[in-house]
């Protein structure tokens, strides 16, 4: 047993190396690209080597904008990522990602009402985006329910359904924004990583990372589930347990990143599908690497997003989206043969 268990540590890690060279490569040329160039090398003078940068606006440009941006775009892109990567898993359905579930959705109207009422982002804004998010899911899952089990397609008509009613929620809620706020809202719900510093990205890491090891935890459990809700509780697993705790924390962790950051969609449809068909379906090698790859996944889109309009910056969900849409609308019909 502790051979094997060596063995499957050095796979895990073996396998998630090239995931450790993307993310970082990501975000060294978030670090580098943008409106201002400050190229690769002006780059590693401004992190390794700050007294030689010349002139000081790249150094103040790299370590407190770009960087900031760049820990918070890893932060959401894993979250996303692993909440997609969970719910696929529990749900038994590769369409099924926090996103198109409307889980997102209902965390932005949380989020919008924490906004309204001038609470700070935590707890008021966060914990209002979490309880958003889980109202969301339990009416999912409520609708698609029958007698027995969940059926794929009730649960992504019935998520459908829920996120339209979401966006329909959220635009009243914005048509009730008469101040300055009503601009900084929309630019929020349609995925702003702008407003971001050091300090809170070191906040959603405390919220985020503890989420990241305790998924990582039951990743074996995982497995299990994958081969079924009987096979599961025969090897002594609690499944309704383990799918509540599971389903908790991974609410909470995308109701976080929604709290910051708004809506980017479509990450946690993207990557763990991608990574499925190069790794296999282990989530013991799964779950570190959603977190990477979404990290990575995320940087470049927000660098696309910054890089791409000639003036200012897009917000990161529409790229993301151009992105997603054409690979969910492929996974549907790849679904119906």
């Amino acid at each position: 047993m502790k051979q094997t268990l060596i063995i499957t540590t050095r796979e895990i890690i073996l396998k998630n190396i090239p995931f450790v060279f993307l993310l970082l490569g990501a975000m060294y040329l978030g670090l580098s690209g943008g409106a201002t160039e400050s190229g690769f090398f002006a780059t590693f003078e401004a992190l390794f080597r700050p007294t030689n940068v010349d002139p000081p606006l790249i150094q103040t440009i790299i370590w407190k904008i770009r960087l900031p941006r760049v820990i918070i775009a890893v932060l959401v892109g894993g979250s996303l990522s692993l909440g997609g990567l969970v719910f696929q898993a529990l749900l038994r359905n590769p369409l099924a990602e926090p996103y198109i579930l409307g889980i997102s959705g209902g965390a932005a109207i949380g989020g919008i009402v924490g906004i309204l009422l001038g609470l700070s982002r935590f707890p008021g804004i966060n914990g209002l985006a979490f309880l958003g998010s889980m109202g969301t899911l339990v009416l999912v899952v409520f609708l698609s329910t029958g007698r027995a089990v969940l059926q794929k397609d009730a649960l992504l008509l019935a998520g459908v359904m829920v996120n339209a009613f979401c966006n329909a929620v959220i635009m009243l809620l914005v048509s009730m924004a008469q101040d300055s706020r009503l601009h900084n809202i929309i630019f929020w719900l349609m995925g702003d990583l702008s407003a971001t510093s050091l300090t809170e990205a070191g906040y959603l890491a405390i919220l985020v990372v503890p989420c990241f090891l305790a998924i990582f935890f039951f990743s074996h459990v995982m497995n299990l589930l994958l081969l079924g809700k009987e096979m599961a509780l025969s090897m002594g697993v609690n499944v309704k347990m383990v799918m509540l705790v599971l389903l908790l924390i991974s609410s909470f962790m995308v109701s976080s990143t929604v709290a910051y950051c708004g809506l980017v969609g479509f990450v946690g449809l993207v990557i763990p599908h991608l990574l499925r068909m190069v790794l296999g379906s282990d989530h013991r090698i799964l779950v570190p690497a959603s977190i990477l790859g979404g990290g990575a996944y995320l940087v470049l889109c927000d660098l696309l997003a910054r890089s791409l309009p000639q003036n200012g910056e897009m917000p990161v969900g529409v790229v993301t989206a151009m992105i997603g849409v054409p690979i969910f609308i492929i996974l549907l019909k790849r679904s119906k043969r």
